[in-house]
């Protein structure tokens, strides 16, 4: 069975109106202020701001989905029976960017049904942008359709990469990696949210992305976005991307084999 266009229609309307209430909670708690916690690590961070976005995307969507799943990044997965669509919330990806008052977050809402991800939208409140992907339906950026870049080559590629909250101690934690392209590629950015990431490859501001350690609510959305616009995602080791893997590679397609090649260059035992 398949989705039919009044579900999809449906699934859309509700995402992106819990994703801009998101956001909007955000902007207030940006403005007024807020109280921040560590959770496990003193860089793995929570905030008011995280915990009421989540609350009211989740009662937002509850009130019109009661029997749907929901997994979220401070609640977890919700006490209910299995149910064939779940969604996935991230309600503040790019908490350090929030808690210093740097402009770089969003909330990142994604739809599996039967497993596979089919529908995405992140909101960026800072900017204004919302970034929606459908499956089989394409992606765009406030309404209007968006494409990966045509950047043929890493040497010409602008990269973009994140680092896990146990950077500090963890043995793999992305530097030989991030060193290898610096040096390969003709730009390196670091935003400090992967599922914006996502979106610039989506849109042609980024050519490749690759990070380690990131979660579904991480990627769920992002991944439906970029793969309509044309993009490339998969593991290190090139296979097709699952949301629950630890490895994640996006590119506009045509640099993906480079990237893979690097990847493996540096991640082989020595």
């Amino acid at each position: 069975m398949t989705l039919s266009v009044n579900e999809i229609n449906d699934l859309t309307q509700t995402a992106i109106q819990a994703a801009r209430l998101g956001g909007a909670i955000l902007q207030d708690y940006a403005q007024k202020g807020f109280t921040i916690h560590s959770k496990d690590q003193a860089i793995n961070l929570v905030t008011e701001a995280d915990l009421q976005s989540e609350k009211a995307i989740i009662q937002l969507i509850q009130k019109t989905f009661p029997d749907h799943q929901i997994l979220s990044e401070e609640q977890g997965l919700q006490d209910i029976p299995h149910h064939p669509i779940k969604w996935i919330i991230d309600p503040l990806d790019g908490t350090i960017n929030f808690a210093h008052g740097f402009p770089m977050y969003n909330v990142s809402i994604g739809v599996e049904y039967q497993g596979t991800c089919v529908l995405g939208v992140i909101f960026d409140p800072t900017r204004d942008e919302l970034f929606l992907g459908q499956q089989g339906r394409g992606a765009t950026l406030n309404g209007t359709p968006i494409h990966v870049s045509a950047t043929p080559k890493l040497a010409e590629a602008l990269l973009v990469t994140g680092f896990a909250y146990d950077i500090h101690t963890a043995t793999d934690n992305n530097l030989k990696e991030f060193c290898a392209f610096t040096v390969r590629a003709r730009g390196m950015r670091r935003t400090g949210t992967a599922a914006i990431d996502l979106c610039y490859i989506a849109c042609g501001r980024l050519d490749g992305f690759w990070e380690l350690q990131l979660s579904p609510w991480d990627t769920a959305a992002g991944k439906v976005i970029v793969e309509e616009a044309g993009g490339k995602i998969t593991n290190y080791a090139g296979e097709p991307y699952s949301i629950y893997d630890k490895t994640i590679l996006a590119t506009n397609s045509l640099i993906h084999h480079e990237m893979i090649e690097v990847l493996g260059e540096v991640r082989s035992p020595s």
